[in-house]
C-alpha cells in the first residue's frame, strides 16, 4: 500500500530535528512528483532501501533494478528549480521553488527532478541524502538527538546540576523552568504538554522526569529543523560545525570578509553551551542557533549603528528627523499637552521640534496645541527640558521651529528665556554672505538653531511687522482666538514681531515661498520655506525635478495638513523622494508612516541626520522622483528575500481570535521612489503554533537603493478585530546578506521579546538577477537587443558635439559590463546556483562534484596564472564540459573588462568634464542661442541628463572592474581551500572595493 506523508499533517512527535529523523522518514518513503524532460509530472512512491545504499521508486515501466539511484553515484543534491528541466517555462508557475529538488547522479551528471508536497519534505530528503552521500550508512546512534556525544552530554550535565537530590529524577515543574531558561520565549504550556506526551508514550506518568526523558523533550522542543538543515549543509561531519566549516559559512553564505579561525573560535567560545565543544572548537546545533539569534548576526549592518556617513556636507544635503506636535501624547483635537513628549522625541534622535508660542495667562508665553486652555505648558519649562535633553541622543544641531502667536511683550520674555537657558548652545552668528551653502552638521555640532521670522533690514524699531505663517492657525480657530484680519486687496497677513526674538534667527530665516524661478534668482541660502503637505504634494506631482533642484541649496520643511485632526501622519517618502529635508511627523501616532520615519533615521547611528542620495546633491544631475524605471547612472539591484520561519509570535493585541493559535502570514513591502514601491506576501502558515514555517521566496527590483526601505509586517489570517502581530522596518542600505533573524517590534516600535522572523537575504545586480525561467528576457541579452544608455541633444551645437564624443565609450562600457554579467549568470546556472551566489560558492560546488566521484575526472585550477584557467585531463562528461566552457567565457570577459576599463572610464570622465566646462557659461550661451520657455527647460534637462549619465556609467564601470577583481580573488581563495587548485601562489591582492559608506565626492 502506498503511503503519502505530508509534514503539515504529521503528529507533533514526528518533527524532523536530526539527520537520523530524516533517514528514518526516507526509509518509510513518501509520494513525490517525478518531472520528465517533456515537462510532464508523474506521481511516484520514493523510498530509501533498508541497506541505505539506494533510492527506489514505483510504479515504473523500468526493471526494478533500473528504477533506482545508488547513493554512491550521487554527485550533488540541489534545492529549488536549479536544473534546465525545472526551469523550463511549462513548469515555472505550477509549484513554488522551495518544493522542488534535484538529484544529480552518474558519470554523465544526469538529473532526477522531483517536486514534493511541502518544503519540509524537501528538507528531509535533501538533508538525509546529503548525509548518506558524504558518510555512507553510518547514521547517528540516537534518533532525535542530533549529536549523541556533544549535545546529549551537555543536556545531561544541565539535568545533573538541576538534580539537587542526585536521585536521577527532577520535578516536572523544575524541568519546565529549565527548558524555559535555555529557550527564552517558549510558552510554559508548550513545554508542559511535551512532557505529558512523552510520559504517556513511555508509560512513565508522574510528577518527576528522568534524564533520558528530559534530553528527548529538550531535543524535540529546542531543535529548529531549518537551522539543523543549514548546519548539515555546511558541516564536514554532519554533527557540528568545526572552525573551518564555520569560516566557510561566514564567508560564503553570510558575506563576511577577512574572517579568521581565531574569529571563529571567539564565536564558538561565546555561543557554544557545551564545555567540550568550546574546548575543541565545535559549534553544535544549540550554539549555532544561539549565534544566529544573536546581535552579532543581526539583519541590521553594525556599521550603521554608529555615525557612518560624511557629516561635512552642507545642512541642506541631509534628511533631518523632524517632529510636528512633539508635546502631544494623543491626537491634535482631544490630545493633552504633556512635557514628556519632548523627551521622547529627542530621545529618538529628533533634530527639529516645532514650538507654537501663545500668550500665557500669567504674563509669560505658553506652548499648547490642544483646544483646552487648561492643558498649556509654560514656555520656560519646555526650554529647560530642551536644554537638558537636546544632545543626549545626538550631538548634531537641533533646530527649534518657532511659530509666534503671542504678543510682542511676551515674545521679549521668550527671547530672554532662550538666551538665558540655552546660553552658548544657541547659534547666533550671522550668515557668511560670501558662502553659497549652509554650514555642515559637523560644524554645527552641539548648537541649537532657531527657525523663525526676521525683521526687515531697514527696521530700526523695537518691533515691526512681518508676513505671517499659515502654520498653527488651525488650532487658533478651534480655540476661538483667531483675530487676524485679511488685509485689503489680499496678500499675506501681517503680525507684530519683537526685535529680541528676530535677533535669535540666523541660519534658518523663515520666508514665504513665491515660485521656483524667484527662489533660484533671489533666495539666499540661509532662508528657508515651509510648505503644507497639500502644497508640497502638488509640487512633488507637477514639478518634481524643480523641487529636487530647489532642495539642493535650500532647506524646506513640510508640515501636516490642518485637516489631520486625528494627528495621523503623511507618508514621508512622498517628500523625501523630492529631496525635502524636514518632513514633520506626529511622533505620538504609531503606524506605517511612523515606522518608515523611525526605520529610515536608524541608518546613520540614529543621529537624526541622513545624507541624501548623490543624485540629489550634485549641482548638475538629472533626477525625476516619479521615474517608473531605473535611473541614469544608478545601478538597479535585485533583492532576493526568503522568508523561512517565525519564532515566538504573539497574538494580535486586543484580538478576539478563535483559540490560542495564530495563523500568520508575512508581507514584505518596499517603500521608495514610485518605481520601487511593491509588496509581496507569503502564504498563511495554518495551525502552526507560535513558530510557523513559511519557506517562501520573494523578489524585488530596487532602482534607487539609497532611498529604499524594506518593511516586514506579520499579520494574522484568523483574526477577529485586530490583525496586526508585528513589524520591522529597515533601510535597504543597512541589510546584511545571508541567514538573519529580524527582531520584530510592536505597532508603537517597541521590541517584542524573543519574537523574530528567520530570513535569507541576497542582493544582486539587475542583469545578474531574474528567475531562471525568464533567462531569455532578463539574464542574457544578445548584442542586437541590448539596451544602451545614450546622451540627449540639448539643441546647442557646441555642447552637443562634446557629448557626441561619448557615444562610443558609452556603448563600450555597457558591452564590457553586460558581457561579464551574462557570462556569470550562465556559469552560475550550470553550477546549479542562483544569480545571488558568489564565485566562491561556484568553485566549491564544482569541487564537490569531483570529490563525490569514484572515477573523478581530473579538473584543476591553475592558480599560477592571474586569470586561472580550469583545465581538464582526459575525457569529461557533457555537463562538466559545458561548465568549463562557461567558466572560460566568464574568465575571458572578465579579463577584457579589467584590462579595458580604465581607458573607457577615462574617455567618459573626459567627456563629462568637458561638458561641465560649459556649465558656468550656460546662461550666456542660452541667451546667445535665443532659448527660452519650453526649449530652454528641455535644453537644461538634457544637459543635466548627459552629465548624470556620463558620471553614472563611469562609476558603474569602475564598480564592475572592482567586482571582477574580487571574483578572481575568490577563485584563488576557493581553489586553494577545496583542493582543486594547483601551482598555488599567493592569491592576488583582494581588490575588494566594497565601501558603500565612503563619502561620494561632489
Amino acid at each position: 500500500k502506498k503511503k503519502t506523508v505530508s509534514f503539515s499533517t504529521m503528529p507533533n512527535d514526528r518533527k524532523i530535528n536530526s539527520t537520523a529523523a530524516c533517514i528514518s522518514f526516507m526509509l518509510e518513503g513518501c509520494e513525490l512528483k517525478k518531472v520528465r524532460s517533456n515537462s510532464r509530472m508523474y506521481s511516484r512512491f520514493f523510498v530509501l532501501d533498508a541497506d541505505m545504499r539506494s533510492v527506489r521508486w514505483e510504479p515504473s515501466k523500468k526493471d526494478s533494478e533500473k528504477a533506482k539511484i545508488e547513493i554512491k553515484s550521487v554527485k550533488e543534491v540541489r534545492v529549488g528549480k536549479k536544473t534546465p528541466i525545472l526551469r523550463s517555462n511549462g513548469l515555472s508557475d505550477q509549484f513554488p521553488d522551495e518544493c522542488a529538488f534535484s538529484i544529480i547522479y552518474g558519470d554523465n551528471y544526469e538529473s532526477l527532478d522531483l517536486v514534493a508536497s511541502s518544503a519540509d519534505v524537501v528538507s528531509a530528503w535533501v538533508m538525509g541524502l546529503r548525509y548518506l552521500v558524504s558518510y555512507g550508512k553510518h547514521t547517528p546512534e540516537a534518533p532525535g538527538t542530533g549529536h549523541p556525544s556533544l549535545r546529549t552530554s551537555w543536556i545531561s550535565s544541565v539535568f545533573d546540576l538541576a538534580d539537587l537530590e542526585k536521585s536521577g529524577h527532577i520535578p516536572v515543574s523544575r524541568a519546565v523552568q529549565l527548558i524555559k531558561a535555555l529557550n527564552p520565549g517558549m510558552k510554559t504550556s508548550t513545554i508542559e504538554l511535551k512532557f505529558k506526551e512523552l510520559q504517556k508514550a513511555s508509560e512513565r506518568p508522574g510528577t518527576e522526569v528522568a534524564c533520558d526523558l528530559f534530553v528527548e523533550a529538550y531535543c524535540e522542543l529546542c531543535t529548529r529543523p531549518e537551522i539543523f538543515f543549514l548546519l548539515v549543509q555546511f558541516s564536514s561531519n554532519k554533527e557540528y560545525l568545526g572552525l573551518k566549516d564555520l569560516l566557510m559559512f561566514l564567508e560564503v553564505e553570510q558575506g563576511m570578509e577577512g574572517v579568521t579561525e581565531e574569529k571563529c573560535l571567539e564565536i564558538v567560545s561565546k555561543y557554544e553551551p557545551s564545555k567540550e565543544g568550546r574546548e575543541k572548537g565545535y559549534l553544535a546545533i544549540d550554539g549555532f542557533t544561539r549565534y544566529l539569534l544573536s546581535a552579532d548576526c543581526s539583519i541590521f549592518d553594525p556599521q550603521h549603528r554608529k555615525v557612518c556617513q560624511d557629516m561635512a556636507q552642507p545642512l541642506s544635503h541631509y534628511y533631518i528627523s523632524s517632529a510636528h506636535s512633539a508635546c502631544l501624547l494623543e491626537d491634535n483635537f482631544w490630545g493633552r499637552s504633556d512635557i514628556s513628549g519632548y523627551i521622547s522625541a529627542l530621545g529618538l534622535g529628533c533634530r527639529s521640534i516645532e514650538l507654537v508660542l501663545w500668550d500665557g495667562p500669567e504674563g509669560e508665553p505658553v506652548v499648547y496645541t490642544s483646544p483646552s486652555a487648561a492643558s498649556c505648558v509654560p514656555f520656560r519649562a519646555v526650554v529647560g527640558l530642551i536644554d537638558q535633553h537636546a544632545f543626549t541622543a545626538s550631538a548634531y544641531p537641533l533646530i527649534l521651529c518657532l511659530v509666534v502667536r503671542c504678543s510682542a511683550p511676551q515674545q521679549r520674555l521668550a527671547a530672554q528665556c532662550l538666551r538665558k537657558t540655552l546660553g552658548e548652545k544657541l547659534y547666533l552668528e550671522p550668515p557668511n554672505p560670501t558662502a553659497s551653502y549652509l554650514p555642515s552638521p559637523e560644524q554645527l555640532k552641539g548648537r541649537i538653531l532657531i527657525k523663525g521670522k526676521k525683521l526687515p533690514p531697514g527696521c530700526e524699531d523695537s518691533e515691526g511687522e512681518v508676513s505671517d505663517e499659515e502654520e498653527g492657525w488651525e488650532l487658533a480657530r478651534r480655540l476661538g482666538q483667531e483675530d487676524r484680519e485679511t488685509p485689503e486687496g489680499g496678500g499675506p497677513r501681517r503680525v507684530r514681531l519683537s526685535r529680541e526674538l528676530s535677533e535669535l534667527v540666523s541660519l534658518c530665516q523663515a520666508v514665504p515661498f513665491q515660485d521656483f524661478e524667484s527662489s533660484r534668482r533671489g533666495q539666499r541660502y540661509w532662508e528657508m520655506c515651509s510648505f503644507s503637505e497639500v502644497e508640497a504634494g502638488r509640487f512633488a506631482n507637477e514639478c518634481p525635478a524643480e523641487l529636487v533642484s530647489y532642495n539642493k541649496r535650500f532647506l524646506s520643511r513640510v508640515y501636516p495638513s490642518p485637516m489631520r485632526i486625528d494627528a495621523s501622519n503623511m507618508n514621508p517618502q512622498d517628500f523625501w523622494k523630492c529631496g525635502c529635508q524636514m518632513v514633520a511627523m506626529n511622533y505620538q501616532t504609531p503606524g506605517l508612516m511612523m515606522d518608515l520615519n523611525a526605520g529610515w533615521f536608524r541608518q546613520n547611528g540614529a543621529c537624526g541626520y541622513v545624507l541624501r542620495p548623490a543624485i540629489m546633491r550634485e549641482e548638475v544631475s538629472y533626477f525625476s522622483a516619479n521615474a517608473k524605471d531605473s535611473l541614469p547612472g544608478v545601478p538597479a539591484q535585485l533583492l532576493h528575500l526568503k522568508v523561512i520561519s517565525g519564532q515566538n509570535l504573539p497574538k494580535p493585541k486586543g484580538s478576539g481570535a478563535k483559540g490560542e493559535v495564530v495563523e500568520p502570514y508575512v508581507c514584505a513591502e518596499i517603500h521608495g521612489i514610485p518605481a520601487d514601491c511593491a509588496e509581496h506576501r507569503t502564504k498563511t502558515a495554518l495551525q502552526s503554533g507560535d513558530n510557523p514555517v513559511f519557506d517562501e521566496s520573494l523578489e524585488f527590483q530596487i532602482n534607487l537603493p539609497e532611498l529604499a526601505v524594506l518593511r516586514f509586517v506579520v499579520l494574522d489570517d484568523d483574526y477577529i478585530g485586530d490583525e496586526f502581530i508585528a513589524q520591522y522596518t529597515i533601510p535597504f542600505e543597512c541589510l546584511q546578506p545571508g541567514y538573519r533573524h529580524v527582531p520584530l517590534q510592536s505597532l508603537a516600535g517597541e521590541p517584542l521579546p524573543h519574537a523574530t522572523l528567520f530570513v535569507h537575504v541576497a542582493i544582486t545586480d539587475r542583469r545578474g538577477g531574474g528567475k531562471g525561467h525568464r533567462r531569455g528576457l532578463a539574464g542574457r541579452r544578445g548584442r542586437r537587443v541590448r539596451e544602451y544608455t545614450s546622451t540627449k541633444a540639448t539643441g546647442i551645437k557646441a555642447i552637443d558635439e562634446v557629448f557626441r564624443t561619448a557615444t562610443q565609450p558609452l556603448r563600450e562600457a555597457t558591452d564590457l559590463r553586460e558581457n561579464v554579467q551574462n557570462a556569470l549568470v550562465s556559469f552560475k546556472e550550470l553550477c546549479g546556483l542562483t544569480p545571488a551566489a558568489n564565485m566562491k560558492q561556484c568553485i566549491l560546488t564544482v569541487a564537490t562534484w569531483l570529490l563525490h566521484s569514484d572515477s573523478a575526472p581530473s579538473v584543476t585550477l591553475n592558480l599560477a596564472e592571474q586569470y586561472p584557467p580550469m583545465e581538464a585531463q582526459g575525457p569529461i562528461p557533457d555537463l562538466l564540459r559545458k561548465v568549463l566552457t562557461a567558466y572560460e567565457t566568464m574568465i575571458q570577459t572578465s579579463r577584457t573588462l579589467i584590462e579595458s576599463a580604465d581607458a573607457v572610464y577615462g574617455k567618459l570622465i573626459q567627456a563629462q568634464q568637458a561638458g561641465m566646462d560649459f556649465h558656468k557659461e550656460l546662461p550666456r550661451i542660452e541667451a546667445k542661442e535665443g532659448l527660452r520657455g519650453r526649449k530652454l527647460q528641455k535644453a537644461l534637462e538634457s544637459f543635466a541628463w548627459n552629465i548624470t549619465v556620463l558620471k553614472g556609467q563611469a562609476d558603474l564601470l569602475k564598480h564592475a572592474k572592482a567586482e571582477a577583481l574580487d571574483n578572481l580573488w575568490q577563485i584563488h581563495n576557493a581553489g586553494q581551500s577545496c583542493g582543486i587548485g594547483r601551482n598555488g601562489s599567493a592569491s592576488p591582492e583582494p581588490s575588494r572595493l566594497r565601501a558603500p559608506l565612503e563619502p561620494i565626492p561632489e
